[in-house]
Parts: structure tokens; sequence; C-alpha cells
């Protein structure tokens, strides 16, 4: 296609899927069959996920699995994961059994403000801007009461606004930072729309302040958006016990495990390259969960990120000690979660994933992210620091490849036999698969 096509989206779903395998399959036919196969049968439910985005055209599988027992709090829970990496889940639910036998998981909700700005230019005297905001900054919360309204009866609202000079960063730079408590909802639309109200006053305002010359009262607001860095909301998840309990199948002598596991962390707080490795593999159980209970895991992602950055350089989100005789392992992680509005409430297995949790509030929800954070981080350097990554991954590559030349069952059977003993690399199978067909 060399060309701009006119008029996409007013296209019904079925001509845009024809257009589509017009243009870029050599078989369309065959393109969308495939479209159409995983479409589902259920005419209800595919309008439904046909409106949650634009141009949609089929469904993108991804798994739901779970991770059974989850000792959180002196309490069982099975957590949902929704992900498309091999061993992941697998990992989550061997160190959720690992650690019930430990004392399960520790989590505390430390906070959970969030964040919008408005973000504007002001050419002019500074102290009279500080004046300004000092003397009208009761109009910004009377302004925006129809819109907190509801959130107020629910405990949240607006928790402070403030006037922040940027100017060192940008000329004539200024913020109006608010901080919000949005209870269970994410608060997105909620946050926003506030900013949107201030915004409104702000400009209103000025126009009419006496101090103000012309030139000054002619403010720009940029913009007004929520901020998904939350380092204020904030939750805790901790395991711990004796070093000597520490002893299993694979940890034959504990105290050189914890002594090992320890430096392993050490490495990733000061090592930016490790780190960021190393935090992956805590988004691994992090993004599962929030995926699987229709949270926003990109927003979550560039929050942590930029939390594992705060102190000026990227370092790992968990930490480990012995002290005492004790092996500690904890993380805290900034999360802005909801468990009502958005697809919480229309996407079938979203629903679902949040009844398996029995319907948490967002803290609850917060802690039950965290714990599949740290359960991920803890499984990953427990085989970094004694059986190594690869032998789990590669029992799961090895299916993979298995299934990718569509073995049958007895060549199933001869090929896992035959790499119990020997090392799994995909050139190694696709050459053992050969010999056997011959």
């Amino acid at each position: 296609m060399n060309k701009a096509i006119s008029g996409f989206s007013k296209l019904s779903k079925e001509e845009k899927i024809k257009w589509i395998a017009n243009q870029y399959f050599s078989t369309p036919t065959e393109a969308i069959a495939l479209l159409k196969n995983y479409w589902n049968s259920d005419e209800k439910i595919q309008k439904l996920h046909d409106e949650f985005i634009e141009n949609t055209i089929t469904n993108f599988y991804i798994p739901l699995g779970v991770a059974p027992n989850f000792l959180i709090n002196g309490k069982y829970s099975t957590i949902p994961m929704a992900i498309e990496e091999s061993s992941v889940v697998a990992a989550a639910a061997k160190a959720a059994k690992f650690w019930s036998t430990r004392g399960g998981f520790k989590t505390t909700v430390i906070n959970t403000e969030k964040i919008g700005q408005v973000h504007f230019i002001y050419k002019g005297d500074v102290s009279k801007l500080n004046l300004f905001f000092a003397q009208n900054k009761s109009k910004f919360f009377s302004e925006t009461e129809s819109i907190t309204t509801n959130m107020q009866k629910r405990g949240g609202g607006i928790l402070d606004i403030t006037l922040k000079d940027k100017t060192d960063l940008l000329p004539n730079y200024f913020q109006l930072h608010a901080t919000f408590e949005t209870k269970d909802s994410m608060g997105a639309n909620f946050i926003n729309s506030c900013l949107e109200q201030f915004a409104k006053t702000l400009k209103e305002e000025v126009l009419v302040y006496d101090l103000f010359t012309e030139s000054e009262k002619d403010i720009e607001v940029v913009m007004s958006i929520l901020s998904n860095y939350v380092p204020n909301c904030i939750v805790r998840a901790e395991v711990s016990c004796p070093i000597t309990d520490l002893e299993e199948k694979h940890i034959p002598n504990p105290q050189e495990f914890a002594e090992k596991f320890v430096q392993a962390v050490q490495i990733a707080e000061v090592e930016p390259y490790r780190a960021v490795t190393h935090n992956k593999g805590i988004m691994n159980g992090v993004d599962a969960v929030v995926l699987a209970t229709g949270n926003d895991f990109r927003a979550v992602e560039a929050g942590i990120h930029a939390y594992a950055s705060r102190n000026g350089k990227y370092s790992s989100l968990s930490h480990a000690k012995i002290e005492n005789g004790i092996f500690s392992f904890w993380l805290e992680i900034p999360l802005a979660l909801g468990t009502v509005g958005g697809l919480t409430s229309l996407h079938p297995l979203v629903k679902l994933s949040l009844e398996m949790l029995e319907k948490p509030s967002a803290k609850e929800l917060m802690q039950f992210v965290a714990v599949a954070g740290l359960s991920q981080n803890f499984a990953a350097l427990r085989s970094l620091t004694t059986t190594g990554i690869q032998e789990g991954h590669m029992k799961m590559h090895l299916n993979n490849i298995i299934n990718q030349f569509e073995a049958n069952d007895e060549e199933r059977i001869l090929i896992q036999k035959h790499f119990k003993k020997n090392t799994v690399s995909h050139s190694a199978v696709v050459t053992y698969i050969e010999s056997l067909r011959k």
C-alpha cells in the first residue's frame, strides 16, 4: 500500500477486516478466517469487547492463570495473573507455597495520595502571583464542589493545592500542584475534571485581580493533567523468617543462600544494568495482576520505574538484609489502582478476577499486586543464586518449541525424555525433532 485511506473509522467491522486482508495479505481469505476465529461466539460479549477501543477487528488472547497459596497477613488468597511469558505464574505459585510455611507475606499500605497538575506560564512579578494564590486558594476548592461531592461522600476528594515555582527549570513556568484521595477508584477522570476546573478558575480570577497589570493577567495554561508518578501512594510487602527456616531441597545451606541472596539484591541496588532486569522481574508479577484486574499497567510501569530513579540513579525496588539470624526481604512501590469504574465493571474476566480476590478495595488490591511482585522477585533470585535461571525457563521454552513444530503425542514424550538429560536450545530441539522424523 502506498497511499492513505480516508474514512477508515467509518467502515463497518467487516469492511475494515476485508480492507486489511486485501491490502496486506497474500491469502486474504485465510487472514479473515484467522481474525474471525478469535471472535467470541456470544455476540453480546463480542460487542462489549469491540467497544473497549477503536477500530477493533478481533480479540488478542493473553492467558489468564492463577497462583494459589498466597498467605497474606494471615489469610490465604489465590491471585489471578494475565501474562504471556512462560514460567511467571509457576514461579509466583512456587514462591507463595514456599513462604506459606514460613509466616507468609506481610503488607502495609503506607499512603494513597495521588497527584495532578495545572501547568501554566506567567510572565510577571512572582510575589504578586504568590499573593494572588493565597487570597484565592479557597475558590479552587469551592469551584469544584459539584465535581467532588460524590467523592467526598466516599471519604475522598481534594487534599491540598499548592503553587509551585518551576522557573529554575523553564522560564516563566509555574504549576498548581494538587493532591487527591480517590478511594476505590483509580480516579483519572475525577482528577482531570478537577484540574480543568482549576485552570478555568485560575484564568477567570486572574482577569479580575487588581494587583496584576494587563500583561501579567495574560496567563497561559499549557495543560491540566494527572501524574502517573505517585510517590506518596505506596504499599509495602515483605517476608522474613529465621535463616535456618530457609532450608529446602535446593537450599541445603541456608546461611550461604541468605548471604548470596542479599548480595544479589545489593548488586541490583548499585548497578543500573542489573537493576533494570531485576525490576523487570518484579513487574512480571505486578503487571500480570494489574492487567487481570482491569487496571492501567502502562501507568503503573511508568510510575514505578520513575520511583526506582527517585534518588538520581536507577536502583532496585526490593531490598534484603540479615539481622540477628533473621532473613528479611521486602519492597515498597507506588501503585495507583482502582476496583470501581473503567473495565472493572465492564470486562467479564476482570469482574471474575476481582471476585476471586473477594472484591477487594483499592488498598487491598495494592497489597495483592505488591505481593505478586515480591514473590516473582524472590523466585527469580532464588533460581539465580541456586540452580540458575535457565532451568525453569528452558522447560517452558521446550514446550513452546514442541508446540511450534506441532509434535504429536509420541514425539512429545520422546523429546521431553531426551531433554531431561540434555541442554535445551532451539537448535538442539529442532535437530532432535528432525532426527525423529527421519
